[in-house]
């Protein structure tokens, strides 16, 4: 396994010299094939946009989620420039706006939350190649040592990342902002109900994270939005730095996830197609409710 691994990382490394419309034109054509090799994440996805967005007749949903195989194709295949593409490259294609300087004139820490669009990881490059603070996050470890650490690399190479394994003690995390760190946090995952509790995302009971809102109020954080969106064709990517939140978090964790959901229930109107839907949003059930997927 870690020699085929190899073979595909020494592949990405190609393919990021391409032109970045070439890049587009393969992905695309992977993602429709994965729309058809894949049928379990497909029905996933099917499942995922039938609950959150039922005014959707089934050709409606069936067109989105050709959609958003499509994008999704796109990004594996452009992944690789977040890896390996020169930082000069980088800076060309991804387009920021907003105040990407916050968190370095912000005399507070600073959360960057960040909903799990395609572009998550075109975010997490933003807020290293276009501003000065230090970044830390959290990620899942991978079973295969070679893409584990391939990862790690990719996603610190540009020297100001600082990296903590998801299930490991929350405490390493705290002290890198308390040292000054600005934490990007992509939260809107279904990690269980540690931490969680049941929260409407899209009128749905989904398990969703309490930690964001009490770290932010235990350290003082302000909150800054931050969504990411790859453009059409070989244009790039945007990734848009928000207004900092002024009333979150408050006294009630969850109320803040449940305003936290709306909002991204917001962006997800907004970009539809490039919102994570292959995700199991919904794999965590209340007592009595029967499975989704």
């Amino acid at each position: 396994m870690n020699g085929l691994a190899r073979a595909g990382l020494a592949l990405a490394w190609l393919l990021q010299w391409l032109p970045l419309p070439l890049q587009a034109a393969l992905g695309t054509a992977l993602g429709r094939a994965l729309h058809a090799l894949a049928p379990g994440r497909r029905r996933v996805a099917l499942a995922n946009v039938a609950l959150c967005l039922p005014e959707l007749d089934a050709s409606a949903r069936a067109a989105l989620v050709r959609e958003h195989f499509a994008w999704l194709g796109r990004t594996l295949v452009e992944h690789a420039l977040l890896w390996y593409a020169p930082r000069a490259r980088l800076e060309r294609l991804i387009r920021v706006e907003g105040d990407v300087g916050y968190a370095e004139r912000s005399e507070r820490p600073v959360m960057w939350l960040v909903p799990h669009f395609l572009t998550v990881d075109v975010a997490g490059a933003a807020t290293q190649i276009f501003q000065q603070r230090t970044v830390c996050n959290v990620y899942t470890p991978q079973s295969n040592p070679v893409i584990d650490a391939a990862l790690k690399r990719g996603r610190g190479r540009f020297g100001r990342a600082e990296m903590f394994a998801r299930w490991q003690s929350a405490l390493p995390l705290v002290r890198a902002i308390k040292r000054g760190s600005a934490f990007f946090n992509p939260s809107d995952m279904d990690f269980g109900l540690r931490d969680a509790a049941f929260v409407p995302f899209f009128g749905q009971p989904a398990a969703t994270l309490l930690a964001p809102s009490r770290m932010a109020r235990s350290l003082g954080m302000v909150v800054q939005p931050v969504v990411g969106e790859i453009l059409p064709g070989g244009a790039g990517y945007r990734v848009r730095f928000l207004e900092p939140w002024t009333d979150w978090p408050s006294d009630d964790p969850q109320a803040d996830a449940a305003r936290m959901n709306r909002w991204i229930e917001g962006e997800i109107r907004r970009n539809p197609a490039q919102y994570l839907w292959v995700h199991k949003r919904f794999k965590t059930r209340p007592p009595g409710a029967p499975p989704v997927y």
